[in-house]
């Protein structure tokens, strides 16, 4: 069931609000060269470089995330609002699968490179799949848009790097959390099997 939920707040000198007006698709898209669509991308870059991303600071003024999903509760059924919090309260990567208007507040105060899309909205990893298209070939793609909106790209991409960072990790015999290794490549401390030389 998707939530109605009001828009979140715009820090000052984030990206402003689209209108109704600039999110109809035009009649005729604008045909670019490969070329030009390179030199669209650099340019974008410039706006919002790729090293910004990895940092992030709360804007003051900043909504309090509890109030948000507090209002947020408000449009859903009441008799299952409890049942939505105790699902967030069982782990990080739970949590931020039900704050995706929390997220979207946060994000709203981000530099952006101006490339706007259709987002998923509370993209995460359970959200990609595997799925057949009609000419019977496997394609990797989005199948979750009960969140979705137009927005900037880099808040789809920013999500799904966070919940990803957040989702579970893997687990000892004795059910304690594993540290994974500096490169994410698996936890610490296994040892691998070295291949063995023929003969």
């Amino acid at each position: 069931m998707a939530a109605v939920v009001s828009s979140p707040p715009v820090a000052a000198g984030s990206r402003p609000r689209l209108s109704a007006k600039s999110t109809r698709l035009s009649a005729k898209p604008e045909q670019l060269t490969p070329i030009e669509r390179a030199a669209r991308g650099k340019d974008a870059r410039t706006r919002a470089p790729r090293g910004i991303h990895g940092e992030y600071a709360p804007a003051s003024g900043r909504v309090d995330p509890v109030d948000l999903l507090e209002r947020q509760s408000g449009a859903r059924l009441p008799e299952l609002v409890p049942l939505r919090y105790q699902r967030m309260l069982e782990s990080p990567f739970r949590f931020f699968r039900g704050a995706a208007a929390v997220m979207a507040a946060d994000l709203a105060g981000t530099p952006v490179s101006g490339i706007d899309v259709q987002l998923c909205g509370d993209a995460h990893l359970l959200d990609f799949r595997l799925l057949a298209s009609p000419e019977r070939h496997l394609v990797f793609d989005i199948n979750d848009f009960d969140e979705t909106l137009p927005g900037p790209w880099e808040w789809d991409r920013t999500r799904t790097n966070v919940i990803s960072r957040r989702s579970p990790r893997p687990r000892g015999p004795d059910g304690s959390v594993r540290q994974v290794n500096e490169r994410g490549r698996g936890p610490v401390g296994i040892d691998r099997p070295r291949p063995q030389r023929p003969g």
